[in-house]
């Protein structure tokens, strides 16, 4: 059903940071936001494949809303960490398939702001999450747009290089917000509200959705094992 329909079912996820993050919301005609009908955030960075699916069957349950009455999907494609975020993102396109419903990805950053700008009056936010390896990734916003981001670098760098730029309101990781001197927000991780408000435009279009494109920032910390060199007989024969 399209946004021109009396009312949508959305579901929505987001593996991109510590949290597992599933919900359901309904939007209504020109709701602005829409209303988040069961929402979920489970802290356990290493059990989002576990948790995940219960999770959304949970709100699915409590939203009195079946699978077959969804109409789209919308998924954080981070930045994150790649284990977490590839079982957020899978999930969302197999549901989107079984259900022959679009999947709308969405960038995790851009959430949290969304959320964020819908609690208080902030013009100038930035977004920032744990990268691990000592690493933050980060964005920032102006009245609700993305003007640099996403990215990865250590924290103080990024401290550094925005020293002068006018910051409102720092959201996201609190151990890693809080560095930057500035008042922190409310909002930590991507909510439903967020992922849905960002997916809006796109929800509303008669499009098709973009192909689902995770944004890793960098390589995944496992990688294939460099192929060892044939042996040289030269070598094995003078070694005897």
């Amino acid at each position: 059903m399209g946004m021109g329909g009396a009312l949508m079912y959305i579901l929505a996820i987001d593996t991109s940071t510590d949290a597992v993050v599933a919900g359901v919301a309904a939007l209504r005609g020109a709701d602005a936001t829409g209303e988040v009908l069961a929402e979920r955030q489970v802290t356990d960075g290493r059990r989002h494949a576990e948790i995940l699916t219960s999770l959304v069957g949970e709100t699915l349950d409590e939203a009195r809303v079946a699978r077959s009455q969804l109409d789209a999907v919308v998924v954080g494609c981070g930045p994150g960490p790649f284990t977490g975020l590839r079982v957020g993102m899978a999930t969302g396109a197999a549901f989107g398939d079984a259900l022959g419903v679009p999947v709308h990805g969405v960038c995790s950053l851009d959430a949290i702001a969304a959320a964020q700008m819908s609690e208080t009056s902030a013009s100038s936010l930035l977004v920032v999450t744990d990268a691990r390896r000592r690493e933050i990734y980060w964005a920032t916003y102006d009245q609700g747009r993305r003007t640099a981001g996403p990215a990865v670098a250590p924290p103080g760098e990024v401290v550094a290089d925005l020293a002068d730029m006018p910051i409102d309101v720092v959201v996201g990781s609190p151990t890693h917000a809080g560095l930057f001197d500035r008042p922190v927000g409310a909002a930590s991780v991507p909510s439903v509200v967020g992922l849905v408000t960002v997916a809006r435009a796109d929800l509303s279009g008669s499009m098709p959705p973009a192909a689902l494109v995770p944004l890793y920032l960098r390589r995944p910390d496992a990688v294939e094992p460099k192929r060892r060199r044939p042996a040289d007989p030269q070598r094995q024969e003078l070694a005897r």
